[in-house]
C-alpha cells in the first residue's frame, strides 16, 4: 500500500495561506512536482505548464532550470500556483454518449471516415 509523499514545510506554509477552495488544486500541483523531488524543475515544469510558461516562471523567479522543487520557498510555491492556475485549461465536459469533445477524433490517425491506403495496394 502506498502512502502520499509528505508535503514540504514551504509548500505547507503556502497551502495554509490559500483559500480552502484552492487547496485541492494546489495539492495536485505539489504532488506532481514532488513525485520526483530530486528531478530538476525545468523538465518538471515542462510537463505541468504549457508552452514556455514554465521557463518564463523560472526566469521571473530568478531560478535555474536545474533547481530542485525542494528548494522552493513559500512565496515561490504561491507564485507557481498562480501561474499554473492562470494557464491551466478549463476542464472539458462530456458530450452526449460519454465521449469527450477534445482529444483525438479517430484511433487510426487520419481524419474521421478516412483510412490509410495499404502500402501493398499501391
Amino acid at each position: 500500500m502506498s502512502r502520499p509523499a509528505p508535503i514540504l514545510p514551504a509548500a505547507a506554509d503556502a497551502r495554509s495561506s490559500l483559500p480552502e477552495t484552492d487547496a485541492v488544486a494546489f495539492d495536485r500541483l505539489v504532488h506532481a512536482l514532488l513525485a520526483s523531488p530530486s528531478a530538476p524543475l525545468g523538465p518538471l515544469l515542462r510537463s505541468c505548464l504549457p508552452g514556455t510558461a514554465g521557463v518564463r516562471w523560472l526566469h521571473r523567479e530568478e531560478l535555474s532550470p536545474t533547481a530542485r522543487p525542494t528548494a522552493l520557498t513559500a512565496d515561490q510555491w504561491l507564485s507557481l500556483f498562480s501561474t499554473w492556475t492562470a494557464v491551466q485549461p478549463a476542464p472539458e465536459g462530456r458530450a452526449r454518449g460519454g465521449r469527450s469533445r477534445g482529444g483525438r477524433p479517430s484511433t487510426h490517425g487520419h481524419a474521421p471516415g478516412a483510412t490509410a491506403i495499404p502500402r501493398w495496394g499501391q
